[in-house]
């Protein structure tokens, strides 16, 4: 067994107080969000975890990339195919979560996805560089396939049937809306004594707003 007790950290970068923080969540993540950016703007800051309920009934986590967040919520793209486009067709609570350890943060966000419009979907596929688009068309996500090599040659046949010409999106490729029940903030802390505040949607579409034991 490899022991890892000894590896520990001291987090003592920043502070998240209620004196310090908006209404709205959305308003906190686009601060934070911003703020990581400009202390390291080499990094992925869009990297997102998206965990769900597998049809086995095993959680399952993956990363992916943020494309777009507003008050409406965050939107990610996928094949709808792929095993977790089949896990939210069947449940769609799922779970986003981002750690920057550069700010010694973390972002949890509870909440139900939803396909975006086909518009929405058109446009951002439309936006993708070429070789991108192909890679969707040519991918049947998360299906077992015999070799690299299968996957190349089909790669190539693509890029001659569609020389010259647009590429249109597949049906089975475009976007998820994750609508926002619960966001919750961790800044890290010394002695382990860390910040967490947590954001619950309400009715009259407010934010409650609690702090949680670390």
């Amino acid at each position: 067994m490899n022991d890892l007790s000894n590896y520990r950290k001291s987090y003592e970068k920043s502070e998240l107080l209620e004196a310090n923080i908006p209404e709205d969540p959305i308003n906190l993540f686009n601060r934070w969000f911003h703020e990581v950016e400009d202390f390291d703007g080499s990094g992925e800051v869009n990297a997102m975890t998206v965990s769900t309920i597998g049809l086995d009934g095993f959680p399952k986590s993956r990363v992916v990339l943020l494309k777009k967040f507003s008050e409406e919520g965050f939107i990610f793209y996928t094949n709808y195919n792929s095993e977790k486009g089949k896990a939210m067709a069947q449940n769609p609570n799922v779970c986003l979560s981002f750690f920057w350890p550069e700010m010694e943060r973390q972002v949890i966000i509870k909440g139900i996805a939803q396909k975006t419009s086909e518009n929405i979907s058109d446009g951002y596929f439309d936006s993708r560089p070429e070789g991108s688009k192909l890679g969707a068309v040519v991918s049947n996500q998360s299906e077992v396939i015999p070799s690299r090599t299968f996957l190349e040659d089909n790669l190539k046949q693509l890029e001659k049937d569609y020389e010259g010409k647009a590429i249109p999106r597949p049906e089975n490729w475009g976007g998820y809306l994750v609508t926002p029940l619960q966001v919750e903030f961790w800044q890290g802390r010394a002695n382990r004594l860390h910040d967490r505040i947590r954001y619950t949607s309400q009715s009259d579409f407010s934010w409650s707003i609690d702090r949680l034991a670390p």
